[in-house]
């Protein structure tokens, strides 16, 4: 059969069992979109196009599992330009967390009716291949769940912890005016438990997708939050990143892990991902939470940024976040459990938010900014830079941004791996590239980054998508040709 495709003298990182934790030398042919041959010394005759790897690390494409797409930004506008942010971090799928309610669609009702729509304004728009989880908001929505599987292949679900009586960036009055529910639901510790108890439903009423269908969880408590907020204010002793970490302490995050994990047990729901924990105290109660009920099957997600920056050396209150960044001790806890095996995947965050929308009108209160920042961007490369210092090896970053997360997510037969039959989703990356990172560099549309000035010494130069590069020396190419992947149903049109 003639290649379509023939990458050679790159260093590829596999994750099959016994694969060299350093990559090798292998060649790699596609053909219509897949990978068909991964072996060495494949002749450059055998295929039409032959590009030369440049000595570089070809990484699995990077499956980043949490992103925000249109939270702040009409959702057409941030599937073009944070897709191209995404293709320069190496990501070649991006899982993008969607509600009902205030912000993204700013729009209510059943997702039957909202859901196309998101598909609708984002079709034909992205450079990488892209899906969704949703978070069910109101009572008929878990009645939905299995629907949303089986019709629209959405396989996980989200609980936002602390919406019950916090607002996305601080206190709140109104949450169902915020959430958009109907009058007399409650978004709080029962609605979850009913999720649970509705997400477990659908994995019995179709075991053949179980194993794909999962819950995810913002772990934080609102009653503790809303109480320290006052607290700090009130003291008026703590400025900026320190304040809001403050005023959203790493116990809050650890009782609500607790309290899930309960709920996890008492509903029978075996399918957990703690989301973005940021703290050792996260990480001691998430550990506590596996030895409690092994029978549940819990995943731990930190995000780059959490890995990367703390309240001290990030740039300015554009680092506010939900959970908060946290003082260097939290980094380098988050450090110790990723090194220990206890983190199973790496994610970005992503959450464009322009400056016109990012700070209040005193620039430097923390408490008038809106929550979330842009990062996909820098996701390989800065855990590629970080993390082999610290002797993780280019297997184990292949598994935290790919593998593990295509795996429990349902894309695992398509993505997350460079392997025969696997789609041609890789990226090329310099680990002896040294930069430095500046917001106007990126492709996304956000104006500033929290890591502004941070020093990386891997960069990603190339990165396809089912064969289609969509990053060459650095610059997007190309047209967007991502496609929406269904999860827990094939994907319709796709042999």
């Amino acid at each position: 059969m003639k290649l379509d495709t023939l990458i050679k003298n790159a260093t590829v990182v596999t994750t099959e069992e016994g694969a060299p934790d350093g990559g090798q030398r292998l060649d790699l042919g596609i053909v219509d979109g897949r990978f068909a041959r991964v072996e060495a010394d494949i002749p450059e005759t055998d295929a039409a196009e032959v590009i030369d790897g440049r000595g570089l690390v070809a990484f699995p494409g990077v499956v980043d599992a949490h992103q925000h797409w249109g939270i702040y930004n009409p959702l057409e506008q941030d599937t073009v330009t944070e897709s191209r942010a995404s293709a320069q971090g190496g990501v070649t799928t991006g899982i993008t967390y969607m509600r009902t309610g205030q912000y993204y669609l700013n729009q209510g009702g059943p997702y039957r009716e909202f859901f196309p729509k998101v598909l609708a304004a984002s079709e034909n728009r992205s450079y990488v291949d892209y899906g969704f989880h949703l978070a069910p908001m109101m009572r008929e929505h878990i009645d939905e769940i299995p629907s949303l599987v089986t019709e629209f292949g959405v396989a996980s679900f989200k609980i936002f912890m602390f919406y019950g009586s916090h607002g996305l960036h601080g206190r709140s009055r109104d949450q169902s005016e915020f959430l958009m529910i109907p009058p007399g639901e409650r978004y709080d510790l029962a609605h979850f438990e009913f999720v649970m108890r509705g997400v477990q439903k659908a994995r019995e009423e179709l075991p053949e997708l179980a194993d794909q269908i999962s819950l995810s969880l913002h772990c934080e408590t609102a009653e503790i939050m809303t109480a320290y907020t006052k607290l700090v204010e009130d003291a008026g002793e703590l400025r900026g990143l320190a304040a809001y970490s403050a005023s959203r302490p790493p116990h809050s995050e650890g009782l609500a892990i607790t309290i899930a994990s309960y709920l996890a047990d008492e509903t029978e729901l075996p399918n957990i991902n703690l989301l973005h924990l940021t703290s050792a105290k996260a990480l001691r109660a998430a550990m506590l939470m596996q030895q409690t009920f092994p029978h549940v099957n819990f995943r731990r997600e930190v995000t780059i940024g959490h890995l990367v920056a703390d309240i001290e050396t990030a740039s300015g209150i554009g680092g506010k976040v939900n959970p908060p960044l946290r003082p260097r001790e939290d980094v380098e806890s988050l450090w110790e459990h990723l090194l220990a095996g206890n983190i199973d995947w790496v994610v970005s965050d992503h959450a464009c938010c322009k400056e016109e929308m990012k700070f209040g009108a005193d620039r430097e209160d923390v408490f008038a900014a809106k929550s979330g920042f842009g990062g996909t961007e820098y996701l390989l490369p800065a855990l590629v830079s970080e993390g082999t210092r610290r002797g993780l090896s280019y297997r184990r970053i292949a598994e935290l941004t790919s593998l593990n997360p295509a795996e429990r997510y349902g894309l695992g037969s398509a993505k997350g791996r460079i392997a025969v039959g696997h789609d041609a989703d890789l990226c090329l990356v310099d680990p002896a590239s040294t930069w430095t990172i500046h917001a106007g560099d990126s492709e996304s549309s956000q104006e500033y980054t929290p890591f502004e000035g941070f020093e990386l010494t891997a960069r990603v130069t190339d990165t396809w998508v089912r064969g289609m590069r969509v990053l060459q020396d650095g610059k997007i190419v190309g047209a967007a040709r991502g496609r929406y992947v269904r999860r827990g149903a094939p994907t319709k049109g796709q042999a």
